[in-house]
């Protein structure tokens, strides 16, 4: 079966000025990301955004699933964004949004790690939803393990995106003479 993404020859090409814009770009952000000790980056006031409104849209769900739905908003959005690049075989596009999806993981990570401590800042209520998710699963003594554990998951995702970038740019600056077909 042919689908229409399956072979990179049908992918938007990587131009080595536009590639290595974009690789900069992300591996500043990352050195920035790094040196944040506040754990709430600037692309996070939009996250933060999308995370209240996922509140208000899982709320059909009940409580616990209200509460996750903050979380899962923050993650479904890139990932319905990742898809739509993925079918129209869009490769910045992908890249980007891969690397948003990861990125939510390093402030869901912090806002986890917090949850016995309580001392972020909170939009509008008392107790964080991982404080109550975490007291209700009981597992509230884990907070920091899971936190550092979400931590990680970001950064390795933000790599990953930024190194299939890498070699999309590095396949797509090759001649075509050296590039052999992709046998299927």
């Amino acid at each position: 079966m042919d689908l229409p993404f399956d072979r990179p020859d049908r992918w938007t090409r990587v131009s080595r000025i536009g590639g290595g814009l974009c690789l900069a770009f992300y591996l500043l952000f990352l050195l920035y990301a790094w040196r944040d000790t506040s754990g709430f980056l600037f692309l996070d006031f939009a996250n933060l955004m999308i995370h209240e409104a996922g509140h208000l849209f899982f709320a059909w769900g009940g409580h616990t699933i209200m509460l996750l739905g903050g979380t899962l908003g923050e993650l479904i959005v890139p990932a319905l964004c990742a898809a739509f690049f993925w079918f129209h075989r869009q490769t910045y596009g992908l890249a980007f949004c891969a690397f948003w999806f990861f990125e939510n993981f390093l402030y869901i990570g912090t806002y986890m790690a917090d949850a016995r401590t309580a001392a972020l800042p909170l939009v509008n209520s008392d107790e964080s939803d991982w404080t109550l998710l975490f007291g209700q699963w009981g597992i509230l003594a884990h907070d920091q393990q899971i936190g550092h554990l979400m931590r990680t998951l970001g950064w390795l995702g933000m790599l990953a995106a930024v190194s299939w970038l890498a070699c999309c740019l590095y396949r797509d600056s090759q001649p075509a003479s050296q590039l052999r077909p992709l046998q299927l």
